[in-house]
């Protein structure tokens, strides 16, 4: 669909304190590298990560997402009464029911006719809920949305490193398995979207493509495994790498076709990011300019569905977006689901 009415209003953000290296989960890892014959300095090496950040223990993913909302709604300068529909749309959630939308309702103190729900796609939630909001703009459902979300890789990295210590079943080849959840950070992410009568600026959602592979549902799955210390994953990280590049050029073509670009029309881009490995061949098979994308991933490793919208917030904050602009936004979640926007700045 494309949208003639649809703006982004604003995009907040919300980042720990907490720096966790690469090197120091690797001195944790000790027994198991000394067992599995791995020297430090192996998580960097294939991911390009050095570090990323971590929420401390108890943190709830509502409680960080209403952060980044109060920061979203403070640079969009709307009034909250407007909002017709809050959409919470990361991995993590407080628990299973109620929904944690209905807690970040709550916390805002959103007014009784903003509808809310969960909405969740494993890395790609966030651009999902992006989609569903504006569609709700467009159609004239409602005149302004708030797209929120908390991702915590904390539980999932430590209940990783534990698994691999003390499990002596687990052999080098199984463990490559468990490499990518070691790369998994913390943040929070939150955007205004609203109707062109209420926009103060003119940065309009022009459309997108979307395509899903869903025979490679089985490359990359997780959750809570019973008499585990937390939540566990295991992810086939090449396969995957190879199988999300094919499906995202096929939808960058699509996605081109849409909204009339070539590749020479696009000015910036902001992708979901996983590792330097994965956006120098993306940028290969898109034949994109690599110069136009706003690589975040060595410091704050893969977080998930609040990867695009983070890295596009600090983008903007240090001026690599100009009015103007056309901005290509790339999204992809295992599964596979792949979803591109464009947007004139």
């Amino acid at each position: 669909m494309r949208f003639s009415n649809v703006h982004i209003e604003s995009v907040g953000y919300l980042l720990p304190d907490r720096v966790v290296t690469s090197l120091e989960i690797e001195d944790r890892l000790a027994p198991a590298y000394e067992r599995l014959g791995l020297h430090p300095g192996r998580i960097e090496l294939m991911s390009g990560i050095r570090e990323r950040r971590h929420f401390e223990p108890g943190t709830r993913p509502s409680a960080v997402a209403t952060k980044a909302a109060e920061f979203a709604l403070q640079r969009a300068g709307i009034d909250r009464d407007q909002l017709g529909i809050l959409i919470f749309s990361s991995v993590c959630r407080d628990f299973m029911e109620p929904a944690t939308a209905s807690v970040v309702h709550a916390n805002l103190k959103l007014p009784l006719g903003c509808q809310c729900f969960d909405l969740s796609n494993a890395c790609l939630g966030f651009a999902n809920a992006m989609m569903v909001a504006a569609n709700m703009i467009e159609l004239g459902q409602v005149k302004a949305a708030l797209v929120v979300a908390g991702e915590d890789g904390g539980p999932l990295v430590e209940a990783t490193i534990k698994r691999l210590n003390e499990d002596s079943s687990i052999g080098r080849k199984e463990s490559k398995l468990s490499f990518a959840s070691l790369t998994i950070g913390s943040g929070a992410a939150a955007m205004v979207l609203t109707h062109a009568d209420l926009a103060k600026h003119d940065h309009k959602l022009l459309s997108g493509g979307m395509l899903v592979d869903s025979s490679a549902v089985e490359l990359c799955q997780g959750g809570v495994v019973e008499g585990a210390a937390g939540p566990l994953m295991q992810t086939d990280s090449e396969t995957l790498m190879q199988e999300g590049v094919k499906l995202a050029t096929r939808v960058w073509a699509e996605t081109k076709a849409e909204l009339g670009w070539q590749n020479s029309d696009v000015d910036r881009v902001f992708a979901h990011q996983v590792g330097v490995m994965h956006r120098k061949l993306l940028f290969e098979k898109l034949e994109l300019d690599p110069a136009k994308d706003f690589p975040t991933v060595e410091t704050l490793g893969n977080i998930g569905s609040v990867s695009l919208p983070i890295s596009l917030s600090l983008g903007l904050e240090q001026g690599k977006v100009n009015a103007g602009d056309n901005v290509a936004l790339l999204g992809i979640g295992s599964g596979l689901v792949c979803l591109n926007m464009g947007v004139r700045w």
